[in-house]
């Protein structure tokens, strides 16, 4: 059955699929328009959060109307899940020209940095913040223009909801993530900004400022680690360059580009082979009222130690644990100097072999220095089997199980069938193969779209049989040959071996003599 949303957006083949969503090309029966629409998957629509989050994409890029962010006409819910109607792009995104191999001349470069700054100088004008620009969100056309998209976790600038959902799930990609989203902090306009030179970082030398095994230990190094010069990677840039990014990537937010306007200034001077004589931003000095401010906190805390001063003479000091989630035994050990560290061992199929899964007591914990703190070793996810009745199942259904397995879908293959959209044709690998818990599984699903079979030649009963049978809709003409029998299919469109959406019509024409007498 072909799936109508709104009474208004029938659906046809899939185009992309991620970890919340799936895409899919769709005509808007009223305005007579191909569009795209994204619909939450079922399995999440369950979960408030993500519905909440869903709903907040459409409610955030609603809002927006510039050539430079991908336009979101409508959103809406059915009996199974939410969806939102979006602007059809035609293009790429930016990591699959990436991935592609595609080398891009550092104008161009500079030319997608600019065409981001300017969609998002337009959004944080009106108090968006996009909080996960990265490529798989930036598009490409074929006209060449640029296009952000996936509002999915923009909040409005004076939103001041949490930015980490727990120590390995954060909110925004990890190689693109500013220091204060990966440490639970509220992110501005200037997050953004530091995730856009990220992006630069990766189009001038072709990889990220930061790379490692998990996401954990990349968002560590934002927060701590020293990047390696843009010019150290590739020699022929120019070393403004480095001035430029060395701004944008600044750990203090205060000594970033406080807007995308203020970067955007700096990107074109590089296009124009101009020099940069952008200086870091200074905090402004505190006032005296700051200084009243300071003056109570430093005696609060002179209170404070004097009450925790024990029996001996002696004062407790109390500090806050970092997180270790994510890195090897020696890296977590060097971090938690000064504390007694127990290790621990167990499987853990989220968390790569060797790294620490858990730690107890839990980041920014305030215990005593020279306490004790147990951290717990993944030894890798164990094995797991792939489920054995997947093939004729919904995407959705496939996903959860396979979610149950511990399992996830790496990919999904659409290709043609009579099958109902989405449904499962084949699994790779096979059904009962026995993998680590933790991989991923390909799925080939009926993409909407099935060969229109040969009729020609046919009866008409035979002729409506088959195609019926094959997911189409009938329409009959009659002509007369008098060189074929009678009721015989002198003709059909579309021609056979054509690939039309499931649901659409076929014409054939029925051989009939109308000056006969019955």
């Amino acid at each position: 059955m072909v799936r109508v949303l709104g009474n208004r957006y029938r659906l046809r083949e899939m185009i992309g699929t991620g970890g919340m969503a799936d895409v899919y090309l769709a005509d808007d029966q009223r305005l007579k328009r191909e569009v795209a629409v994204k619909i939450l998957r079922s399995d999440l629509a369950r979960d408030p959060s993500f519905r909440a989050r869903f709903k907040k994409e459409a409610l955030s890029a609603a809002a927006l109307s510039h050539p430079g962010i991908v336009a979101v006409y409508d959103s809406g819910e059915d009996k199974e899940s939410s969806y939102i109607v979006m602007e059809l792009v035609e293009g790429q995104t930016l990591r699959d020209i990436l991935k592609s191999g595609e080398k891009l001349s550092v104008h161009r470069a500079l030319e997608i940095v600019a065409g981001i700054l300017e969609a998002l100088d337009y959004s944080h004008a009106n108090g968006i913040i996009h909080r996960d620009i990265k490529p798989g969100n930036i598009m490409v056309t074929h006209a060449g223009e640029i296009k952000v998209m996936d509002f999915g976790i923009a909040r409005a600038a004076d939103d001041a909801s949490a930015t980490v959902t727990n120590t390995w799930n954060v909110v925004g990609t990890a190689q693109y993530l500013s220091p204060e989203q990966a440490t639970g902090t509220i992110a501005d306009q200037r997050s953004d900004i530091y995730s856009v030179a990220c992006l630069m970082y990766e189009l001038l030398t072709g990889r990220p400022p930061f790379i490692g095994d998990t996401p954990v230990s990349i968002a560590y190094q934002h927060v701590s680690g020293e990047i390696t010069p843009a010019t150290s990677l590739n020699a022929a840039l120019n070393p403004n360059i480095d001035r430029v990014l060395a701004v944008a990537l600044s750990k203090d937010p205060a000594h970033r580009y406080q807007s995308a306007d203020a970067m955007l200034d700096d990107v074109h001077r590089l296009m124009e082979g101009a020099d940069v004589t952008t200086k870091i931003r200074k905090v402004i000095p505190r006032s005296r009222y700051a200084v009243l401010i300071a003056g109570i906190a430093v005696l609060i805390g002179l209170v404070v130690g004097a009450l925790m001063i024990n029996g001996s003479g002696s004062t407790t000091v109390y500090n806050q644990l970092p997180n270790v989630v994510g890195l090897t035994q020696d890296q977590a050990v060097r971090l938690l100097g000064g504390y007694t560290v127990n290790i621990e061992h167990a499987p853990d199929p989220r968390i790569p072999k060797d790294r620490i899964a858990s730690q107890l007591p839990l980041a920014t914990s305030k215990v005593p220095k020279g306490s004790a703190v147990t951290l717990t070793i993944s030894d890798g996810p164990g094995n797991t089997t792939v489920p054995t009745d997947l093939v004729g199942k919904s995407l959705t259904d496939a996903r959860n199980e396979l979610s149950q397995a511990g399992l996830v879908v790496m990919q999904t293959i659409p290709t043609n069938s009579n099958s109902t959209p989405g449904t499962v044709l084949s699994v790779t690998p096979d059904g009962g193969s026995n993998i680590p818990a933790g991989s991923s599984v390909v799925l080939t699903i009926a993409s909407g779209n099935a060969t229109v079979p040969q009729v020609v030649g046919s009866t008409e009963i035979e002729a409506k049989t088959n195609l019926v049978q094959a997911g189409f809709l009938v329409k009959e003409i009659t002509a007369y040959d008098a060189e074929q029998p009678i009721n015989v299919v002198l003709a059909q469109a579309p021609a056979s071996g054509s690939t039309q959406p499931i649901g659409s019509s076929v014409t054939i024409t029925i051989n009939q003599n109308s000056n006969q007498k019955p």
